[in-house]
């Protein structure tokens, strides 16, 4: 009887590494283990030392990446008490654009003593806020110049992505800039960690680092006229070969096996982006189906056939998802994290302690009691920008709202207008598409929230007037960077040869809600008055939530 073979996919989320061992037959999950990082996100004051962090940081230690490796790997190894040598690949995915300015021995410049004190000498979490003013910057000298990439990402570029992070460096500590050898996503840094080889992934390099398959990165004028200190950024610390999506980015070098359970020369994928990587294991490889990738944000996926301009999308990029379509990006940049923050924040006593005594979380208690409300009946309503907005307006300064709130008004029926709020933010997402000529005709959904909570995912389906298809598994991040392993593997060595054999083979479908047609026509009556409040507070002619922005950070600075 053969051997079972099996691949491994490492999901990098912000709090936490998550390894899957999977057989690569039939996408059974074995074994799966979960390793936090020890410093988290770094927001407040730098590890080990008393620097306090300015106001929209958010950075990581890379030594936290490399324990997910050793301590993640090494553990679903033990688990499933297998043999080392039946692991044919190994893929990863990460946040992004989560990156890092990097050594010339491949070293993160924050691992070296000389930079360990300087806050721009760490990674950068997506979620870093601080460049800002350079995107903006990068945006309005793009428009004057013309440049036709702006179109591709909705017009405008995000302060999460890699120039403007980049460009922050170059503004407030010119002498990381020097000191950096290269810049690199996580991802492909991990990837080198293992394989020794530098390659960067297309798929973030598309999305989040303004590179075009046929056009490139923008010109050497264009990053001349951001900074004359700019016009070499391409040449000089972004110049390693970019790999397709899919690609096998080399094999495990014998010390990084040697800590990680595996065998040297293991097959290691090209990085990948966490939403990204959950498209093909939710079982999606061609058009017209839209993922949600649900969990403290949610990132919109889409493939099409041709390249269109979408306003605000976060990117479209060939080959950017699956191989032969152009990947669409779109995303809302705080959704679990907006529940989370009520309960944590918000909730009375009495409701902690009923849920304590019914033995169920807050959540669920929450969700029973919202559950009950017909849609309308709180006479509430509220906007989903308590992180920003990232489509379709692309504003990290813009904040939440919540209207028609009484001294009637009663926890479940806030908790579930947040909940509405985000549902009315993904489909303004699914409208702007398919007014641009990118049809989105089914949702598909993954990601912990989308089995975590049967009322939001009905409320989606009611609100978007469309059929939601929930994968299996719930790690599908980690499944789709394991199924992309097995495709580095290759079928001859027992993975797949595509990763639509891969999909074929690795995926299922859990549950489909349906929209009620009732409900249907409630939320028609409620999203008009939300794009009335999205498009006044959103798009220029109401900038309160900026100038109270303003107002917040003068104030901390009085302070301090």
């Amino acid at each position: 009887m053969e051997n079972k073979k099996y691949s491994i996919g490492i999901d990098y989320g912000t709090q936490s590494g998550r390894a899957l061992l999977v057989e690569v037959a039939t996408g059974k999950e074995v074994a799966t283990a979960v390793v936090p990082y020890a410093d988290g996100v770094i927001d407040e004051q730098l590890p080990g030392t008393d620097i306090q962090l300015e106001y929209d940081w958010a950075l990581q230690n890379p030594d936290d990446y490399i324990a997910v490796l050793r301590q993640g790997v090494s553990k679903v190894l033990q688990d499933s008490q297998i043999n080392p040598e039946d692991v044919v690949g190994l893929g990863i995915d990460f946040t992004a654009c989560t990156m890092l300015p990097v050594a010339k021995d491949g070293r993160a410049l924050c691992q070296l003593p000389e930079y360990r004190n300087h806050p721009h000498a760490w990674v950068k979490l997506w979620k870093h806020h601080a460049a800002q003013d350079e995107a903006n910057s990068l945006n309005k000298i793009a428009a004057q110049h013309g440049e036709k990439f702006l179109a591709r990402y909705g017009g405008k570029i995000s302060s999460e992505w890699l120039i403007p992070k980049i460009w922050q460096i170059l503004d407030e500590a010119p002498e990381i800039y020097a000191a950096a050898d290269r810049f690199m996503e996580a991802t492909d840094w991990v990837t080198m960690q293992m394989t020794g080889i530098d390659v960067r992934n297309s798929c973030t390099a598309g999305y989040k680092a303004i590179w075009h398959k046929q056009d490139g990165y923008p010109t050497k004028e264009f990053f001349k006229a951001l900074d004359p200190r700019l016009e070499n950024l391409v040449e000089e610390k972004l110049n390693s070969p970019i790999v397709a999506i899919g690609s096998k980015a080399g094999g495990l070098t014998a010390e990084m096996a040697k800590h990680m359970g595996l065998k040297p020369g293991t097959a290691v994928a090209v990085g990948n982006v966490d939403a990204h990587a959950a498209v093909p294991a939710a079982g999606v490889v061609t058009p017209g189906k839209m993922v949600m990738s649900m969990g403290t944000s949610i990132c919109h996926l889409l493939l099409g056939c041709e390249e269109k301009t979408v306003d605000g999308m976060c990117g479209v990029v060939e080959d950017g998802i699956i191989g032969g379509y152009f990947g669409y990006e779109a995303g809302q940049s705080a959704v679990g994290d907006i529940f989370e923050w009520f309960v944590d924040n918000c909730v009375p006593a009495d409701y902690l302690a009923e849920a304590q005594e019914k033995k169920v979380s807050v959540h669920q208690l929450l969700e029973s009691k919202a559950a009950k409300l017909v849609p309308g009946e709180s006479g509430l309503l509220a906007l989903d920008w308590w992180n920003g907005n990232r489509c379709v307006l692309v504003d990290t300064n813009l904040t939440g709202v919540l209207l028609g709130a009484t001294l009637l008004t009663k926890p479940e029926e806030i908790y579930r207008a947040l909940i509405e709020a985000t549902a009315f933010g993904t489909n303004m997402i699914v409208e702007t598409f398919n007014q641009a000529g990118v049809p989105v005709e089914q949702l598909y959904a993954c990601g912990g929230l989308s089995q975590k909570n049967n009322m939001l995912m009905q409320i989606y389906a009611d609100v978007t007037g469309l059929e939601i298809r929930v994968a299996t598994s719930l790690q599908t991040p980690a499944l789709g960077a394991a199924m992309f392993g097995a495709v580095a593997a290759g079928g001859k060595q027992g993975g797949h040869d595509t990763i639509l054999d891969a999909a074929a083979k690795m995926t299922s479908i859990k549950q489909i809600y349906t929209p009620i047609p009732e409900n249907v026509v409630r939320y028609k009556k409620i999203y008009a008055e939300y794009k009335i409040l999205h498009d006044y507070f959103g798009r220029g002619e109401n900038d309160v939530m900026k100038r109270l922005k303003e107002i917040k950070k003068n104030s901390r600075n009085c302070k301090g």
